[in-house]
């Protein structure tokens, strides 16, 4: 897991728009989104409400990109779906998000099992990280990580 003021890991994917993300040298401000899974409930509402502002970042100059360990297939029907206007990283071998600690244990009815914290990273050009947002609550989230690039 890193923390604020740290460099984030030289990790490169490649998201569902063809483009590369370099998250130690970005190049432009990032912001960096983990999400449980495609086509649920709270992971639509969040996809939906990034795109919604996508225009407001990119007016600040700032990309957002998303990630979850779903398959680029799945990724690209998610997109399709509901019209996202922001691209999606698939981290099928966990990389990105166990260098992020988001890949965490959760438990459910008592149940224990490995899955995605929802997390949110502001990188700046530079590769470090800015503002980190753990333990996500949905509503109002999108929102509050465009005022922070603002």
């Amino acid at each position: 897991m890193i923390s604020e003021g740290e460099k984030a890991p030289a990790i490169t994917a490649t998201a569902s728009d063809g483009s590369s993300v370099n998250l130690a040298a970005p190049g432009q401000p990032l912001v960096l989104y983990f999400y449980p899974k495609d086509d649920t409930s709270g992971c639509t509402r969040e996809a939906q409400d990034f795109t919604a502002l996508a225009p407001e970042f990119g007016k600040a100059g700032v990309k957002v990109v998303g990630v979850s360990r779903d398959p680029m297939k799945s990724h690209d029907k998610f997109i399709g779906k509901y019209a996202l206007a922001v691209p999606l990283i698939s981290d099928e071998d966990g990389a990105i998000s166990n260098a992020f600690g988001t890949w965490v244990e959760k438990s459910m009815y008592g149940r224990k099992y490995m899955g995605m914290e929802r997390a949110t990273y502001l990188i700046g050009a530079d590769g470090r990280l800015l503002k980190a947002w753990r333990k996500v609550k949905v509503p109002g989230h999108a929102e509050e990580v465009l005022k922070a690039v603002l």
